[in-house]
């Protein structure tokens, strides 16, 4: 924190719901300049912190100072404009109580509102009701900066924003005047604008001065000290040994073999994009995949707006999703991504153009709208909605809290009633229970809201050890560079683009002079060696000789016989008494299966090849 005299405080600050205590015995101090930000596990209290400064929450004991004069804006994780009112009358209305800026008192001139909303690059004349999650994000950071406030008090200000927008916010705090204090789990966004960092740990807070990029190594050395001293003094309370254990120590050394891995799938990825063969991945966590996961041949898909305006949301576009793929989805708000996702997963029919879905495709779909959180009692609940304690993971029966807090919930939490779960622990909850499904196809739209850094981690540990096929959407540009392997652009007016890599790829490669997460370098296309055969020499289209156009005609028929072949493999080798009554036809059966699994492979593989120079020498490749 600076030296300079604080203009908001907490003093020796306590604070307990119910049976638990937040924190006591806190200080804080935050100063005119001051860019501080605040860290530390889901449910820690880090929302709450901010109320009290906010003035929104009362302390149990403790003081809480805030100079005379002072104009404090706190933004909560959770707002909305309300349905049918004009962005610029929220930006401008006085009394803010019902939207969480608790402190400003004062309507806004409409000019001021316009200007603040220009800053964050939102249109004054939308209306609530039809705006995005991105679009309600930035009317409330309009609302909260139009006041030019001393204190800006930031609940996870990046959720839902596109990385556009993330870039002019952070500009936009780097150069505010007055004192920051920003809850946050893009790390990048982190480093970006904070001058120093508070660490929630343990009902209290520790300080680090310095750029975010040092806290992993600094926290890690405090933890290590810590698990000294706890060891000296054998076992001084399990509670406390079991905050050291979360999965902090040994971080850096495990993001690194990951990163080695990462970097080998993208090399396999830019092989296969040149022709080259590739290490086969089969799904561990459901049912085999078949080789190809989703086939996108020239789709096309729009809607109406409200001027009766046609919006493109994508244009001709081809590509194949391949088994093992790890695919990121970046695009501006309001630009489609989850419409793609739809489209990509056989939700939502195109309206120009062809999808194909792989036919043993199983999918595990992560809404981040998490519309099937809100009727469950508890957590336990939530993941057991039949009654009993055994929850399925994958096939496997778990105890219901036993996986729980591999999700970082402790026995407490898996009985605490849903409405008193923080934002990050409601993600929590629902990546337990998709990622308990059995699948090969795993579907993630924006799952890294409200997380803490330590979750975050866990679930690159996750998603790194899964073995099917993985497509996500994602504004954080650390979790995205750390997993995907390429990366589908949505450019805007229909312009679709690919890239092999992640986020530091898709900088490097994109066309210069590109606008922020604009246009940018042609398409990379993912396509067979036989796809990019010369055209005739005259320039006019060819055709696929009569074998191959033969073969191409039989393969779907082929296909079909082998999955149903398999199918009831499988059902004769799931029968209990089969092998005692058969243990040679048993035999038969099994080693049957495997030949027919690898016979359905390759047929699929000569399907898309087939396709893919049929679609080249027609002229239909690369649009």
């Amino acid at each position: 924190m600076s030296s300079a005299l604080p203009i908001i405080a907490l003093r020796d600050a306590r604070l307990a719901f119910g049976d638990k205590l937040l924190f006591e015995g806190l200080t804080l101090f935050l100063g005119r300049g001051d860019r501080v930000a605040l860290v530390g596990a889901n449910g820690t209290g880090k929302s709450t912190l901010l109320k009290c400064l906010g003035g929104v929450i009362d302390l149990d004991s403790g003081e809480r100072f805030v100079r005379p004069g002072t104009t404090i804006a706190w933004v909560p994780q959770e707002i909305e404009v309300p349905q049918g009112e004009r962005v610029n009358e929220f930006v401008c209305r006085a009394d803010g109580s019902r939207d969480g800026l608790k402190t400003e008192k004062a309507a806004l001139a409409p000019h001021r509102a316009e200007a603040a909303l220009a800053r964050v690059g939102l249109d004054p004349s939308l209306r609530g009701g039809s705006l995005s999650g991105g679009e309600h994000r930035r009317a409330a950071l309009a609302r909260a900066l139009g006041r030019d406030p001393d204190v800006l008090l930031l609940d996870e200000p990046t959720n839902h924003l596109d990385l556009a927008a993330i870039e002019r916010l952070e500009l936009v705090l780097r150069g505010f005047l007055g004192a920051v204090l920003v809850i946050s789990h893009d790390r990048i966004f982190m480093d970006n604008v904070s001058t120093s960092t508070l660490w929630l740990q343990r009902r209290s807070l520790i300080a680090m001065n310095g750029r975010f990029r040092d806290f992993e190594e600094w926290s890690e050395g405090i933890l290590n000290q810590e698990m000294k001293t706890a060891q000296r003094l054998k076992k001084r309370i399990e509670r406390e040994t079991r905050w050291l254990h979360r999965g902090v120590t040994a971080r850096r050394k495990r993001n690194q073999g990951r990163l080695r891995k990462l970097e080998e799938m993208r090399e396999a990825r830019r092989q296969r994009s040149l022709g080259r063969s590739t290490v086969s991945m089969t799904a561990g966590e459901g049912p085999p995949a078949s080789q190809m996961v989703a086939d996108l041949h020239r789709v096309s898909k729009s809607f109406t707006g409200a001027d009766g305006a046609e919006i493109a949301i994508i244009r001709d576009f081809t590509t194949r999703i391949m088994r093992g793929d790890r695919v990121g989805l970046l695009g501006p708000n309001g630009s489609g991504k989850t419409t793609v996702l739809r489209l990509i997963i056989g939700e939502l029919a195109p309206d120009q153009g062809r999808v194909r879905l792989g036919q043993r495709t199983k999918i595990a779909y992560f809404d981040q709208a998490r519309r099937d959180i809100g009727a469950a009692t508890t957590p336990w609940r939530f993941l057991c909605p039949q009654g009993g304690d055994q929850v399925n993971v994958r096939g496997h029966l778990r105890h219901v809290v036993g996986y729980l807090k591999e999700f970082l919930f402790d026995e407490d939490d898996a009985k605490s009633a849903m409405g008193t779960l923080s934002g990050g622990q409601r993600n929590r909850l629902m990546l337990a229970k998709v990622l308990a499904q059995p699948s090969n196809l795993l579907v993630l739209d924006e799952p890294t809201n409200d997380l803490d850094m330590d979750t975050l981690d866990r679930l690159l540990e996750t998603l790194d050890a899964y073995d099917g096929t993985l497509i996500v959407v994602s504004h954080d540009r650390d979790f995205v560079d750390k997993l995907v392997t390429s990366l589908i652009v949505l450019e805007g007016g229909g312009l679709v683009e690919e890239y092999i890599g992640g986020y530091g790829d898709y900088l490097r490669q994109r066309r210069p002079g590109a606008g922020a997460r604009g246009a940018s370098s042609p398409a990379k296309k993912t396509l067979p060696p036989t796809a990019r055969q010369a055209p005739a020499r005259d320039g006019s289209p060819r055709k696929l000789s009569y074998n191959d156009q033969r073969e191409l005609d039989g393969l779907p028929d082929r296909m079909a016989a082998l999955e149903g072949e398999i199918e009831g493999l499988d059902a004769r080798l799931g029968a209990a008494d089969f092998f005692t009554k058969d243990g040679e036809g048993f035999s038969r059966a099994a080693a049957r299966l495997q030949a027919a699994k690898a016979e359905l492979d390759a047929a699929e593989q000569r399907w898309v090849e087939l396709e893919s120079l049929a679609e080249s020498l027609a002229g239909g490749v690369g649009s």
